[in-house]
Formats: C-alpha cells, sequence, structure tokens
C-alpha cells in the first residue's frame, strides 16, 4: 500500500462546488415553477455564452439538439455546466474541456438516464467538435435516456 497524501480538492472542484451551491441558492429563491424553469432555461444559455468559442460551439449545438430531441427535459446548471434533468434529476450534461482544463469536452448521462445495453455501457462521452453525424448520435442517445 502506498503512503500518499490527500490534498483535498483542486481549486477547479471546489470552484464547481461553489457554482453549484450558487444554484441550488437562487432556485430556492425562485418564485413560480414557471419562472423556475425560465429561469433555468436562461441561466444555462448565458453559461454556454460565456464560454470559450471551441466550447460554445458544441455547448450550443448540444443544447439544440437535446431540447429538439427531448422537449421533457428541463435546462439547468449543474456544477455551472449546462444540463438537462427530467422531474428534477439530471439526465445528462456537457462539460467543457476549459472548465477543468482537459483536453475535450464532455457529454455525460447519469444513472437517470435510460442507455442501459447488457452489464455494462458507456455514460460519458469525450468530444473534440461536434459535426451533423455527431449530433445525430447525440440526439439518439437522448432519446434512448429518456425512453
Amino acid at each position: 500500500m502506498t503512503n500518499t497524501k490527500f490534498d483535498g480538492f483542486s481549486a477547479d472542484e471546489r470552484a464547481a462546488m461553489k457554482d453549484h451551491a450558487q444554484e441550488m441558492k437562487k432556485a430556492a429563491r425562485r418564485s413560480s415553477a414557471a419562472d423556475k424553469a425560465a429561469e433555468a432555461a436562461q441561466d444555462v444559455l448565458a453559461k454556454i455564452a460565456e464560454m470559450q468559442d471551441s466550447d460554445r460551439i458544441m455547448a450550443e449545438r448540444i443544447h439544440a439538439v437535446v431540447t429538439a430531441t427531448a422537449p421533457v427535459l428541463a435546462p439547468k446548471l449543474w456544477y455551472g455546466m449546462p444540463a438537462y434533468a427530467l422531474d428534477g434529476k439530471i439526465v445528462c450534461f456537457f462539460q467543457s474541456a476549459e472548465k477543468f482544463k482537459a483536453r475535450y469536452a464532455t457529454l455525460g448521462f447519469s444513472d437517470q438516464a435510460k442507455l442501459d445495453e447488457g452489464p455494462m455501457w458507456a455514460a460519458g462521452f469525450a468530444l473534440t467538435e461536434v459535426t451533423a453525424e455527431v449530433e445525430e448520435r447525440i440526439g439518439a442517445l437522448v432519446k434512448q435516456a429518456v425512453s
């Protein structure tokens, strides 16, 4: 057994947790369910607009595909990133490459997504570009996730 020291969360991880705490406080202050949904969707679009070019372009296209394919999913921020929820539970999310200084962005699916295929299946996908083919694959995954 190695003797490694745990130094705690990284600055990026702490920032994501702070984002999530702010999101929860903001959601609690909203009045009606309609206001909550509309403002949450605006928050997602604002967060996407703040992203660097490549991440922003991918996030915009993913947002368009998810909202068109599964209008039942509600856009909301989740740890400072665009996410899509069903009955308040996150089904899928986009994580920008820039946020965690990764070499690729990620489209992830939670355990709420119905992507089960046998004893093992993918729940996260690396993205470097969203092409027409990728959009088609995302649409199929989202459709399956909410089926």
